[in-house]
């Protein structure tokens, strides 16, 4: 089997990628992340996705790389990470009672042959009305500043939501396995059979 790599620094993917038991090692892609203009997140999330696997193929050339992106959106506004606390108490009163949509864009690039597959994973999750005491009692447990949208749903920001839409949960985390694991075995990489 061809060494597989996963191109991200997210210890929250590296985490999901070990479920299906499959030994990997992990390459931070060093890329540009801008939007370019009037790109569509959708667009972007698959853009970067792609990209950041080339990148990595740079310094793995005989490999299957995965890469990954996401972005958050409410009211067709991107979330970016928040940073700080007043920023982040800023994204989840906006969110408190509405419905915040991720997009996580996935690649699988085979550096040998040079195919490439990605594809878009959406999921949508429903915010409870939250009262400033809330949140502010929320950040101060999980201090979710790197997190787009301000909360880390596989922690106790589950707390915040009232209904979760779609097909994976580890979308939301970041990495969709569900779709990950039909992209590896077009790559004949079967995660129900031994590939050592």
């Amino acid at each position: 089997m061809q060494a597989l790599i996963l191109g991200s620094s997210s210890p929250f993917r590296a985490e999901l990628l070990t479920k299906l038991g499959l030994s990997f090692t992990t390459a931070s892609p060093d890329i540009d992340e801008t939007a370019l203009e009037n790109e569509l997140a959708e667009q972007l999330v698959l853009r970067l996705s792609e990209e950041k696997a080339k990148k990595i193929a740079e310094t793995y050339p005989n490999a299957l790389i995965i890469a990954s992106d996401q972005v958050a959106l409410l009211d067709n506004k991107i979330l970016g990470k928040p940073g700080n606390h007043e920023n982040a108490v800023r994204q989840l009163s906006a969110a408190s009672g509405k419905t915040v949509q991720f997009l996580t864009g996935l690649a699988l690039f085979n550096s040998q042959t040079g195919q490439m597959q990605s594809l878009v994973d959406d999921f949508k999750v429903s915010f409870k009305e939250l009262s400033l005491p809330q949140i502010n009692f929320y950040l101060q447990q999980e201090q979710p500043y790197q997190c787009a949208g301000s909360f880390k749903s596989e922690g106790f920001g589950i707390s915040l939501f009232s209904k979760l839409a779609g097909n994976d949960p580890n979308s939301l985390i970041g990495l969709p396995l569900i779709e990950l694991i039909s992209l590896l075995e077009n790559e004949g990489v079967d995660v129900l059979q031994s590939n050592s």
